[in-house]
């Protein structure tokens, strides 16, 4: 029964760091957590359009949520591996009693001290092979911080990326609509360039899927919402070699947008301008 129990643990702990590393460095993966976690906070936030400041907050809290959910996990784990052997595998401080430090709480404790590296000495493994355990919680600890800051300072600057690009074509629009010419005069360059940030915003939603649940609010920094004029531009065609080809590519590489869109979040089923409608839908403006 015991060894049962610290089996139990060794599971749950395989479990978490399988989930981290498909989440953070596996790039074409989705953690099942991470993907549960922030799908939840999305529709609950979204439900109804009563806030953009709601919808706002569902990816940060949703990347907290997550790894809370990790380093919690992770300390009960190790904890189910180190109870099941107290107080016999280990050695206490002369301040402690065994007898009276053994129970599921002070493994807790022995495990939350040690994944967060602090060390406090009070309680310790005496078995060979705890001692070789419990630094090995430490270095999971250690990692699953750095693989925290990772994750945000990769997340925030593909936010930073679809932002700009929203922002890019918002401005293209309204050129447009001030000088009172058709979309067609963006010309090839712009149109290219375009098609090659787009293709960087797909490269984004593969790595960082959980960038999805980021609402980037009303107006000009919407993606979703200017997605629509990029659409338009694609579909011009001019009597322009240079430019035809352009719009061709641009519409490929919404293609390709809408086909990982659908693929991972959306699952429409149809045809690219209905994925379109539906990521403005669900990303759209309260």
């Amino acid at each position: 029964m015991e060894w049962l129990i610290t089996l139990i643990g060794a599971a749950m702990v395989l479990i978490i760091l399988r989930d981290v590393f498909h989440t953070l460095w596996h790039p074409t993966r989705h953690g099942g957590l991470s993907r549960v976690v922030m799908t939840l906070l999305w529709r609950l936030s979204t439900r109804g359009r009563k806030s953009s400041r709601t919808a706002g907050l569902a990816g940060p809290v949703g990347m907290v949520t997550v790894v809370a959910t990790w380093a919690c996990a992770v300390a009960v784990g190790w904890a189910l591996v180190y109870w099941p052997h107290m107080p016999e595998a280990f050695s206490f401080s002369g301040t402690l009693e065994p007898s009276e430090h053994s129970g599921p709480v002070d493994a807790l404790y022995l495990s939350l001290v040690t994944v967060a590296t602090l060390g406090l000495g009070d309680i310790a493994p005496s078995a060979d092979w705890l001692r070789i355990v419990a630094p090995l919680e430490a270095l999971v600890g250690f990692a699953l911080l750095t693989a925290t800051v990772s994750w945000i300072l990769g997340i925030y600057p593909a936010l930073a990326r679809r932002r700009a690009l929203a922002l890019r074509i918002s401005q293209l629009s309204r050129a447009d609509l001030a000088a009172g010419r058709p979309a067609a005069d963006a010309g090839a360059a712009v149109l290219g360039q375009l098609a090659a940030d787009i293709a960087r915003t797909c490269v984004d939603f593969l790595q960082y899927p959980e960038s999805y649940y980021f609402h980037d609010g009303p107006g000009d920094i919407s993606l979703a919402l200017a997605l629509g004029y990029a659409a338009d531009l694609a579909e011009l065609r001019t009597g322009h070699p240079g430019y035809r080809s352009a719009a061709a590519v641009l519409a490929t590489a919404l293609d390709d947008l809408a086909t990982v869109l659908d693929q991972r979040f959306l699952h429409t089923g149809g045809p690219r301008q209905q994925v379109l409608a539906a990521y403005a839908r669900d990303h759209g403006s309260p």
